[in-house]
């Protein structure tokens, strides 16, 4: 460590030691009373622990504690403006962001209109304007049966009608990150840095010249840190953006006193996340009622594929019974004609349980009109008629 350390307090350069090292080490460091007594010790540095030779070594450096902190402000510098300057991007370039978004403007305009709707007769009625702050509230307002919120609807409404406002999700490309800085913060951390800045110029100007010709100290730090470059091109960004978000807070009529910008950008941030959600809830909705729509015309098609073929199927019996009645009819005829029907009663029924008995006990059911029937148009039947009624076959009415 005393070899590693030497070099740095001499030469200011911080590549080879971390932040949280120095911090540590000036926070152990001994007071400078402590320190003159540990030089007294160079004749017993052999004798001595590792620490109190380090401790001898680091006495042996004048104006120490200055130096350490120099360096430490050097790598927290570096490390501050890394931190700092993407955050007052982020912010600025939101603001620019809100201030530009027609499609944003255009949502305001429609949630004041239907705000103005909703309150047609009571004392808020007719208002010129309304919060932003107050967007996120959109969500609690709910529908009568509780099944959509006013959000949702707006959404719909936009979905329908005003495609062009839903743009403005894209619009507010920064402002996710934006809505995590602390503005209270940076502007502190700036005015910190300025201050340690005038101090390490201050030491600077008042560092004793070293006897030590390697000691190079405060010329490393004048040439690769007293520049203030990088700190007046932060605070140029740092004031720009003070600028913007105050002309946001300005043209919405926001109090900068009762409502911070985190807070604003915070809220903003909110409503954007759940307008986003909304979208998803109402595209999730309509693919569930979609389905279900596909769905009853599935089974209202099933339901009349099933009728169909069930229609078809009567006329396919009614005409089968039609045909098989009038190929009966057809047959009993012709037996009758030929006397056919009288020669043999077993063959005759044996027949009539075979291939013709469905036709014949049909046909049976046709009534005593088929007797009549034959009697008028068969008159050479006549007697093998009279003998056919009077069989054992149940005709209704027959006597």
């Amino acid at each position: 460590v005393t070899h590693l350390m030497f070099p740095i307090l001499r030469g200011g350069n911080s590549t080879f030691i971390s932040s949280i090292c120095l911090k540590n080490l000036i926070k152990h460091l001994p007071e400078q009373k402590q320190l003159n007594e540990l030089s007294n010790l160079k004749s017993e540095y052999k004798n001595l622990s590792e620490p109190e030779q380090f401790a001898v070594v680091m006495s042996s450096v004048k104006k120490l504690k200055p130096r350490l902190n120099a360096i430490l402000f050097k790598l927290q510098f570096e490390e501050q403006v890394s931190n700092m300057k993407p955050d007052i991007l982020a912010v600025s370039a939101t603001c620019e962001e809100i201030q530009k978004s027609r499609s944003f403007s255009q949502l305001l305009e429609l949630v004041l209109l239907t705000g103005n709707y909703m309150n047609a007769g009571s004392r808020n009625a007719q208002a010129f304007g309304f919060n932003p702050c107050s967007l996120c509230k959109l969500k609690d307002t709910k529908s009568v049966d509780q099944k959509i919120t006013l959000l949702h609807f707006l959404v719909e409404i936009c979905e329908e009608k005003y495609p062009g406002v839903l743009s403005f999700v894209e619009d507010f490309e920064h402002l996710d990150k934006a809505s995590r800085v602390s503005v209270e913060n940076l502007e502190k951390s700036l005015k910190q840095m300025e201050r340690q800045l005038k101090q390490l110029e201050k030491d600077l100007e008042t560092f004793p010249l070293s006897e030590d010709i390697h000691d190079k100290f405060v010329t490393k730090m004048s040439i690769s840190f007293f520049s203030k470059d990088q700190f007046q091109k932060l605070a140029r960004m740092h004031e720009n953006m003070e600028k913007l978000y105050r002309n946001v807070m300005e043209f919405y009529a926001i109090d900068l006193k009762k409502v911070s910008v985190e807070e604003f950008l915070t809220d903003l941030n909110n409503f954007r996340s759940m307008f986003m959600q909304a979208v998803k809830d109402n595209m999730r909705k309509k693919e569930a009622e979609e389905k279900q729509r596909r769905a009853q015309i599935a089974k209202e098609k099933a339901e009349k594929e099933k009728l169909e073929r069930q229609q078809k199927k009567k006329q396919l019996l009614e005409m089968k019974t039609e045909g098989d009645e009038t190929g009966v009819m057809d047959s009993l005829l012709e037996a009758l004609q030929s006397g056919a029907a009288f020669r043999d009663r077993r063959k005759r029924a044996t027949r009539f349980k075979g291939k013709y008995l469905f036709s014949l006990l049909v046909s049976m059911q046709l009534c005593h009109r088929t007797v009549v029937f034959l009697k008028s148009t068969l008159p050479d039947a006549i007697p093998q008629a009279r003998t056919f009624s009077k069989c054992n076959f149940p005709f209704p009415g027959t006597s």
